[in-house]
Formats: structure tokens, sequence, C-alpha cells
């Protein structure tokens, strides 16, 4: 999460599920973006079981020499489009969980 941005920050939680994160802020700051699902994959962990997302795929870059790469669709997003909710799971951030900092395609 601490590398360059376009990077994959990929890390197994509770024992059993691989997180996918893209790496968005400079190299040294922690900022990364948790791919959620997509489509009929609608929760993290469901999603890389689904796509046999590891730790393999940690630190690679994120373009398709690494087998894992994002392209833009052609569809056009406008602000209606995107609903903005609190993040969930993390009561524990205090004032921080209640941020609409979680996105999602209506």
């Amino acid at each position: 999460m601490f590398g360059p941005a376009g990077y994959f920050y990929v890390y197994f939680v509770y024992g059993m599920y691989w997180m996918l994160n893209v790496v968005t802020g400079e190299e040294g700051f922690p900022a990364a973006v948790l791919i959620r699902g997509i489509k009929a994959y609608d929760g993290p962990g469901k999603l890389t079981k689904r796509l046999s997302i590891d730790g393999r795929l940690n630190a690679k870059i994120v373009a398709p020499r690494s087998g894992l790469w994002f392209e833009d669709g052609g569809a056009t997003l406008l602000p209606k489009d995107i609903v903005r909710l609190p993040r969930v799971g993390v009561a524990y951030a205090g004032a921080w969980a209640k941020k609409p900092l979680r996105f999602l395609l209506k």
C-alpha cells in the first residue's frame, strides 16, 4: 500500500480471504482502493476466490503482463450514476467510519 500508484496490494485477512487493492498514492504514502466486487461477485472475498487471486499478485503492476488490468469500456459515468455510502466493517475508525468513502454504481 506504500508502493507506487498503479500496483496491486493483495493481503490475506481472517485466515481465509484475499483482498485486492490498487495503490493510488505516491510512493511512501498509504493510499489504495479496495476492489469490493464486480457484477455477480458482491464481496471482496468472493471476487478474489472466483478470480483465483492470491498473494502472488501482490506488488505486480496493473497491466496485461501481470494477468490482471482494467480497461476503458467506453461507458460514460456521470456523478448521478455513483452512490456514495459509509464504509463497511471499520467501526474502529471512529468518525472516519461514517464518511461516504464507499462508491457503488447504480
